[in-house]
């Protein structure tokens, strides 16, 4: 079987793209402390959905704009939807304009953050600080007071209205 150039440059074109995204190997993910909420797999996949499975346990991520709690805008909690851990209350919420709830920082001892370079670049991985659940990623492009963008995923959070 012949090549032609055309075929020839595209293949090329393909292996330069693919290799960043498949031939990058990330390094190893921090180790996790010990939480203290666990569950059996089977637990976990009876109390939550499958798409809040998916992101809370498998480090998935929803798509954007989907989540009803981007329009949430009244006073309250926003709690972990695997175990109910207070994690960020609405006055840190704000409209990031990138389709996820996003927040300006995170409830005391509610959240920790090790590095991510599952996507072959480094991110900040934020995980939920009783069940360890995958809650979304941290950036340093936010709004005053701290500079920081909580972008979390709906799916991960449940919200309790105050008053």
């Amino acid at each position: 079987m012949l090549i032609d150039r055309r075929q020839l440059l595209a293949a090329a074109g393909s292996g330069a793209i693919a290799l960043p995204l498949f031939a990058c190997s990330s390094a190893p993910a921090a180790p996790l402390p010990d939480f203290p909420f666990k569950l059996s797999t089977a637990e976990w996949k009876k109390r939550l959905t499958p798409a809040a499975y998916n992101v809370l346990r498998n480090g998935g991520t929803e798509y954007p704009f989907t989540s009803a709690l981007n329009k949430e805008h009244r006073k309250g909690i926003f709690g972990c939807a695997g175990c109910a851990l207070p994690l960020f209350d609405s006055a840190t919420k704000f409209d990031s304009g990138t389709g996820w709830p996003s927040f300006y920082a995170p409830l005391r001892n509610a959240v920790v953050t090790r590095s991510d370079r599952s996507l072959g670049m480094e991110r900040i991985e934020v995980l939920c600080r009783r069940c360890g659940g995958h809650l979304g990623h941290v950036f340093d492009d936010g709004p005053k007071p701290t500079g920081k963008r909580y972008c979390m995923n709906g799916v991960a959070l449940r919200f309790t209205p105050r008053g």
